[in-house]
């Protein structure tokens, strides 16, 4: 079951859809309580007719088909170099083929749209739906899995589990790395990361997201309990995604 309403993020002053999917017997059983998995795109994460490019992960129909049993919080990405902006904790110089004339880096309001999160809109989903408080989780692929690490590093007691698909580290590599360094995750149960070896997005080949994603994996190894994937052939879209969530779910909540 889905349920969809609008947020203003206060900390950017910007309206967003959320799209929420509810576990089969949620209605039904007025007293059980579930743990809650928030996921950037969130348009992309469902159906195929709201998604971007026609395909969606289809998360819901996975959960509905599988074991387990949780909330997830798709929060909608902005448009365009927004996305950028809001998925990229500091601003960076990468890319500049897609740039505005106006401006010569993007990123950087990252931190701002996880206090969000954080503070107001996880608080939010607490109290209208039936949850577990304290088993959250995050997802996310490209830009996505780095604002999720990102937010793995800031805040491990809340987001315990994390997924990393594809991520487009290379966009803030040197900061990560080092918030990575610096960070304690030791509150943080279990990490997922993989990268397939055929991604190429704009300028950026596979070669670069496998080199950028090893760098990262080499630092989270001793920090976290960590898998990572190598996808043979693995592209750069939600389809590719989609067929990696019996391995995502399957090692974050088995």
């Amino acid at each position: 079951m889905y349920e969809q309403f609008k947020v203003t993020i206060t900390t950017l002053n910007r309206e967003r859809t959320i799209r929420t999917y509810l576990p089969k017997g949620y209605k039904e059983n007025d007293e059980k309580r579930y743990p809650v998995l928030y996921m950037h795109d969130g348009q992309n994460l469902f159906r195929d007719e709201d998604a971007g490019y026609g395909m969606a992960w289809r998360v819901g129909d996975y959960l509905d088909e599988s074991e387990f049993e949780m909330i997830v919080v798709g929060i909608d990405c902005n448009d365009g170099l927004k996305r950028l902006d809001e998925y990229a904790p500091w601003e960076s110089s990468k890319m500049p083929e897609v740039f505005d004339e106006n401006c010569d880096t993007i990123g950087g309001e990252g931190q701002a749209y996880i206090e969000y999160i954080v503070h107001e809109l996880k608080p939010f989903i607490d109290q209208k739906y039936r949850t577990r408080a304290g088993e959250t989780s995050m997802a996310g692929s490209s830009m996505g899995g780095l604002i999720s690490t990102y937010a793995a590093c800031k805040y491990p007691h809340i987001f315990k589990r994390i997924a990393s698909l594809s991520s487009a580290y290379w966009f803030n590599q040197e900061e990560i790395e080092a918030l990575i360094r610096k960070s304690d995750m030791s509150a943080v149960e279990r990490f997922y990361m993989d990268v397939g070896t055929a991604e190429v997005t704009e300028t950026i080949d596979g070669e670069t997201y496998e080199r950028t994603s090893e760098r990262v994996y080499d630092l989270l190894i001793d920090k976290v309990n960590i898998r990572f994937d190598t996808i043979e052939g693995g592209v750069h879209n939600e389809i590719a995604w989609r067929e990696r969530l019996p391995q995502v779910f399957g090692y974050l909540f088995k």
